[in-house]
């Protein structure tokens, strides 16, 4: 798979992905039922309950790039050459091809739009593992984690400004998963690194030590969680007899310049990633084992240490399949400067008048005017922008004679469809494996087992009237 995914990225011209061919979809369409029917037994205890959007999901997945679910011809006007591109499912967070696309257009929409000519860092609130499996029963503290990074990085940065009325400007990620997929939530942010005043004048932070911030953090989140009835003083004074903040870490080592845009769309990317990587999964059908890699070395085995993960299918789908947000919940946060409220009435407002006295601060703070900045409103990159950049390789190039190709048609009939692809010896029918007669039929996973058939949603690509699927 590694060689193919190198072989493609070399690719002088762009070839449509076939999903089959992926470890990943193998493993799904084989497992993926058996998995569904077992799972109140298998892994409600270190889980939760089975939540339908997986189930949703996944079959989305499973019909992503699948040619029998719809196409559009795309033909080049001069030399007539044509090839056909199968829908996508438009799926976040999990789909990794169309997650990729998300990946590109966030990384433009937060450069260009969204954060200003001043310097960045990135910061990375970790919560210890004793408190992670609150997170996972119960998905709405993940909204309350993000506020608690919030409130402790706003105070934390008042203090050391000497700053009241500062105004953090911030883009905040939630991620659930660590290294090799296991549940590991916690909070990346793309942070401006200082603060905002009202009239536009940008006051730059200072290089301070992260502890105090570690243990606002550390107070925000113990009390959020005691509010919730979930922990108590007792549990508390445990937590903090620990050493090395109680297992609560804060880390801002990266910084970014005000003038890197590469940077920022690295930085913006990296904390929108997907939870798994297709490249480092390598699955074996005969034994319905698989192994996850990881660059990291860190878990310790008998003569040293590995850089792996073994699991059983169902395992590894209970693993990564626990990444999948909630319908309508918004892993990505923006706060003060950045925040949805703030941007529109800048619009809306004229450039407000320069009354900062600028000689009331310290010395030592270095002050940027940015009142005058206005970000660029540009539109969301099209899906032919970002097979460019993802890939390198243009999709409407023609292979045969280098013209510009057009889509010409889409095809969404299914008689249309199959005749087609019958004549083009395309058409093959899917089967997926029945699950095991044996298989309980009072199991309340059984009731969500289904196709999906659902009609398409808009994704944000204005160009096209239909989505496609980018290449694995």
């Amino acid at each position: 798979m590694e060689h193919a995914e190198q072989w493609l990225a070399k690719a002088e011209h762009y070839h449509p992905r076939t999903p089959e061919d992926s470890p990943l979809w193998h493993l799904l369409s084989k497992h993926f039922i058996h998995f569904a029917y077992g799972y109140d037994k298998n892994f409600t205890k270190e889980y939760g309950f089975y939540r339908p959007i997986i189930t949703e999901v996944v079959n989305d997945y499973l019909k992503c790039g699948d040619l029998k679910k719809g196409f559009a011809r795309v033909r080049c006007p001069d030399c007539h050459h044509e090839y056909l591109l199968a829908f996508s499912c438009r799926g976040r967070w999990f789909c990794p091809s169309c997650h990729a696309k998300k990946v590109v257009q966030f990384g433009d929409l937060l450069r260009e739009n969204i954060l200003y000519p001043v310097p960045h860092r990135q910061y990375v609130f970790s919560i210890p593992k004793i408190l992670r499996k609150y997170f996972l029963y119960n998905r709405k503290l993940l909204s309350k984690l993000c506020q608690c990074a919030q409130k402790s990085l706003l105070a934390y940065l008042r203090t050391v400004l000497g700053l009241k009325d500062g105004i953090l400007g911030s883009v905040m990620a939630i991620q659930t998963f660590g290294d090799y997929a296991r549940w590991h939530p916690h909070i990346h942010s793309i942070t401006a690194d200082g603060l905002f005043r009202s009239s536009g004048v940008f006051h730059v932070m200072p290089k301070v030590s992260t502890k105090p911030l570690g243990e606002l953090f550390r107070a925000e989140v113990l009390k959020m969680l005691k509010k919730e009835g979930l922990i108590d003083d007792q549990f508390i004074a445990m937590i903090l007899k620990w050493r090395y903040t109680s297992g609560f870490s804060v880390d801002n080592g990266v910084r970014i310049a005000k003038d890197d845009h590469k940077g920022q769309t690295n930085v913006a990317q990296y904390i929108l990633r997907n939870p798994f990587s297709v490249g480092k999964i390598t699955y074996n059908s005969n034994s319905g084992m698989v192994i996850y890699k990881s660059k990291m070395t860190h878990r310790k085995i008998k003569g040293g240490k590995k850089n792996f993960g073994i699991y059983t299918a169902n395992e590894f789908i209970a693993s990564i399949t626990q990444h999948i947000p909630n319908k309508n919940f918004q892993l990505v946060r923006y706060y003060g400067w950045y925040s949805n409220k703030m941007r529109g009435q800048r619009l809306k407002s004229e450039q407000a008048e320069h009354d900062e006295q600028l000689d009331q601060s310290p010395d030592e703070i270095e002050i940027l005017d940015v009142a005058g900045y206005k970000p660029r409103r540009i539109p969301s990159p099209t899906w032919r922008e970002c097979i460019k950049k993802i890939w390198e390789v243009d999709p409407l190039e023609c292979p045969k004679c280098h013209g510009e190709m057009k889509i010409i048609s889409f095809i969404t009939e299914k008689p249309v469809i199959k005749k087609i692809l019958e004549h083009l010896s395309l058409w093959q029918e899917t089967q997926r494996t029945p699950p095991n007669k044996a298989s309980p039929k009072q199991d309340t996973t059984v009731k969500i087992i289904k196709e999906l058939d659902h009609e398409p949603f808009d994704d944000g690509w204005p160009e096209y009237e239909e989505p496609f699927e980018t290449m694995n």
